[in-house]
């Protein structure tokens, strides 16, 4: 199953989100969503499922403080990274079980394994901040297997 991994859109979904996650059949969104409106438009790709973030109104229907689902035999887990104050893969492997853990909030795309177990921040796909290069990231998961691919947009 392939799956699209977004986060920190704050309000703004690029026109290079379309093709970068063209055949993902589910879009997890690690927070910092910026508005119903974003996930409504990521929902013309594939279903979403959506976390908030330290941006976000946690009561905004449609986001969930996190996510635990399973997928192909892989567990995943999605949160913001807020929860930890500034989140680092040691401090989101050492607070959370799953195979592979999403989160955002640093704007920093990141793909670390640790063992079997992977943490990986797809960047931030909305407004250019911190002068970083906005991406998102592609997962493909497989018989308990999970590879990454950030993409730049």
């Amino acid at each position: 199953m392939l799956v699209g991994l977004v986060s920190d859109t704050h309000g703004l979904v690029r026109p290079e989100i379309f093709p970068a996650l063209d055949g993902v059949e589910l879009i997890l969104h690690a927070g910092d969503v910026g508005g119903r409106s974003v996930l409504d438009e990521l929902r013309e790709i594939a279903p979403v499922e959506a976390v908030y973030g330290n941006t976000d109104d946690a009561g905004e229907p449609g986001l969930r403080s996190e996510v635990s689902i399973s997928i192909e035999g892989v567990t995943i887990h999605v949160s913001h990274g807020h929860e930890l104050g500034s989140p680092t893969a040691e401090k989101l492997l050492a607070r959370y079980e799953a195979d592979l853990i999403v989160f955002g909030h640093t704007h920093k795309p990141l793909v670390q394994r640790a063992g079997t177990r992977l943490v990986v921040n797809p960047g931030a796909a909305g407004p250019r901040r911190f002068d970083l290069q906005p991406s998102v990231a592609r997962v493909t998961l497989e018989r308990g297997h999970a590879e990454v691919a950030i993409v730049w947009l």
